[in-house]
């Protein structure tokens, strides 16, 4: 068998965590703390949450889609292909080698969506955009940590919050959608989604699709109109 080969390492701004960035053959893994948070081969709970989102935002043109977590970039490849030509799509990144990732080894793999003159990508955490933007998206998409019960970085926490929902609420368009991605279910964040106003969808997706792989859940929780 082919051994993985360590491509590069990053350190997790706020923190004394760092990614590790693995190759073998034409697969590539993400790691922390020796846990795969991701892998090149099984992204189709990645490809379902950009494509259960567009899907809920309607076929309206010019929509504006913020995406929390770059990861691999197949949840941005995957939302490009719902939208039409005058959409964009904000992408917030808190790690900039994970950027560079993308651009150098990644891109191959899907299309080189951060090429597509609709994608913007920001290099910061989600959160300050989402404090900043008031009813400014049709959809926001959270695929940061391994969910709810953060496993990078503590401060990601505050996004499954009450405070973290009520600022996605507030960045969203009337009838806007929020989606989120986690390893795993969660009533409690069920339930803060529900206080907070949203009329919440929950969805699980194998994580490699027809292929089988663990199952993933996708939450879909829309603003009333």
């Amino acid at each position: 068998m082919i051994a993985w080969k360590l491509l590069d390492s990053a350190r997790i701004p706020g923190g004394n965590t760092d990614l590790h960035f693995y190759k073998r053959g034409g697969e590539y893994s993400i790691r922390i703390n020796g846990n795969e948070l991701m892998n090149s081969r099984a992204h189709a709970s990645e490809d379902a949450l950009a494509k259960y989102a567009c899907a809920r935002t309607g076929n309206r043109l010019s929509r504006r889609i913020l995406i929390g977590g770059l990861g691999m970039g197949f949840t941005t490849a995957a939302a490009l292909q719902q939208l039409d030509g005058e959409s964009r799509v904000v992408v917030a990144e808190l790690v900039p080698s994970v950027v560079e990732w993308n651009r150098r080894f990644l891109g191959e793999l899907n299309g080189h969506p951060l090429e597509d003159s609709r994608v913007t990508v920001v290099v910061t955490d989600v959160a300050n955009i989402m404090r900043q933007e008031q009813q400014a998206f049709d959809a926001v998409l959270l695929d940061v940590d391994n969910g709810p019960e953060g496993m990078t970085s503590k401060g990601n926490n505050w996004l499954y919050s009450e405070a973290g929902i009520k600022a996605a609420f507030a960045a969203l368009h009337p009838g806007g959608v929020l989606a989120v991605w986690s390893a795993g279910a969660d009533p409690a964040f069920v339930r803060r989604l529900g206080g907070a106003g949203f009329a919440v969808e929950e969805v699980q997706v194998r994580a490699r699709g027809p292929a089988g792989g663990g199952r993933h859940t996708i939450w879909l929780a829309r603003r009333p109109r």
